[in-house]
């Protein structure tokens, strides 16, 4: 007797079989936009990409595909209410604005000419974030004609954004203004990736990031060394002891309150972080690093998905040029960022920043700190019922247990978490090698087809496991 789960499990795929040449035609024929937001000439692109997204996923069956306007480049909403009462709601967020890219930066063919080689689909935006955005169409196509609903399991709705290649400078004010309409009971971020081909994971969070840069200024003007040098203050010599007083011996934050606040790992976070296979060797090869180094007390991996961290990104002040000058330089200066885990507030990080430099900097010397608008962590509870959804349904997609792992980066998907109040949990099919932003970038068919049967299999989970009182 065929089993309830094994029979769903054929339905999604013989319908994705069924319609793979069509959706990737579809696929195809949107990469061929360049919506590039970071280079004003493609302005028209980027919208023109909006528009056909919106077009098509009316077309896909959504009863809403909205273009919404921002003060920068177009969004695209969409919505797909099911009929049942008790359905949870879930917000997609993705993008479909991309890197910049020209034949000449190395790529092996046009990259908005998109070709298929070895498997393989190649184009700008092919993986970041278009295919990853495209498979949630034929996703929830699948998950009708395989359930034989005429709506979702749940009331669906898309938010992609038109701006993260360019930092999202007015996606915060866009959720804002559409809260109402936005809210949901969890986010999906499908722009993200998966550990490797043979291990399919998912993301439970996302550091979040405060940026600063801090100015010492000194005499009035550079000033001769001989005549005044050990005399009066030096900033040069005072932002290398700022920086030098960063970090204690074990390379633990020194600032007063910098971890206040912070959920630390638990055990079984822990343990399923071991339980990966990393291999440091390989990883210090991409870091171009030959040696790791971080908090004591934590593996490679804990550090860069789940600890605080203060990095110098850059630092300056005095003569740079060829030969000597023997001055006390009028001013100097350090660039630092900080990412952050949850349970941190990135008012807070700020407030202990400017009271820590405030203390190292000597009598004489004038401190001036400017900090960028701040990203916040995000972090979902390994025993979240979403979250759980999510990893049967990759489970049952790719046919083996599903591990989880954090991002060591920041991005918007905190803006959704923060405005909305939902937890925001991640799906991704991509991979290492796939080279977001880069030349050559591709994504990899098999995942991306992995891709859609996983969304096709999440919203009937989500709509059984996560419901609602009518």
């Amino acid at each position: 007797m065929s089993h309830p789960v094994d029979n769903a499990v054929s339905a999604v795929r013989t319908y994705i079989e069924q319609h793979r040449a069509a959706f990737l035609d579809d696929l195809v024929a949107w990469l061929r936009i360049p919506s590039v937001s970071a280079q004003p000439d493609h302005a028209r692109d980027v919208r023109r990409s909006a528009e056909w997204l919106a077009a098509k996923l009316k077309e896909t069956g959504f009863g809403t595909a909205e273009v919404w306007p921002t003060a920068g480049a177009p969004a695209v909403y969409a919505e797909w209410l099911s009929e049942d009462p008790e359905a949870p709601t879930v917000l997609v967020y993705g993008h479909h604005d991309v890197q910049p890219a020209a034949r000449e930066d190395g790529w092996s063919s046009e990259p908005f000419e998109p070709v298929v080689r070895d498997n393989r689909l190649y184009a700008r935006g092919a993986a970041d974030d278009k295919g990853q955005v495209f498979f949630h169409t034929l996703g929830v196509r699948a998950h009708l004609a395989a359930t034989g609903r005429t709506t979702p399991a749940v009331n669906l709705k898309l938010l992609i954004e038109g701006e993260e290649e360019s930092g999202s400078p007015h996606f915060r004010a866009l959720v804002e203004q559409y809260a109402d309409r936005l809210a949901a009971d969890a986010v999906i971020v499908s722009d993200t990736g998966m550990w490797s081909e043979d291990t399919p994971t998912v993301c439970t969070g996302m550091r979040g990031l405060a940026e600063c840069e801090i100015r010492l200024y000194g005499p009035d003007q550079d000033i001769h060394s001989g005549s005044f040098g050990g005399a009066v203050p030096n900033p040069a010599t005072a932002v290398a002891r700022l920086v030098a007083a960063l970090h204690d011996e074990h390379a633990r934050v020194t600032i007063p309150g910098f971890y206040d606040g912070v959920v630390e790992l638990t055990d079984e976070e822990r343990a399923l972080f071991a339980e990966l296979p990393f291999d440091e060797r390989r990883w210090l090869d991409t870091a171009k690093s030959r040696a790791a180094h971080g908090e004591a007390g934590h593996t490679t991996l804990e550090r860069v998905w789940a600890r605080p961290t203060a990095e110098v990104n850059g630092i300056g002040g005095g003569y740079q040029g060829p030969g000597s000058k023997t001055i006390i330089p009028s001013s100097a200066m350090v660039k630092l960022s900080f990412r952050l885990v949850a349970g941190q507030d990135p008012d807070h990080v700020e407030k202990a920043v400017r009271a820590w430099a405030a203390e190292q900097v000597p009598a004489g010397i004038r401190c001036e700190i400017d900090f960028a608008p701040a990203t916040r962590p995000c972090l979902t509870p390994l025993d979240h019922p979403a979250l759980r959804s999510v990893a049967r349904a990759m489970g049952l997609a790719f046919g083996k247990p599903v591990r989880y792992t954090r991002e060591g980066g920041s991005g918007p998907a905190a803006d959704l978490q923060e405005v909305l109040g939902t937890p925001v949990l991640f799906l991704g099919i991509s991979v290492p090698s796939d080279g977001w932003h880069a030349p050559d970038e591709k994504v990899e068919l098999d995942l991306l087809l992995k891709g859609v049967e996983t969304a096709a299999h999440l919203w009937g989970d989500l709509g059984e496991h996560w419901r609602h009182a009518p």
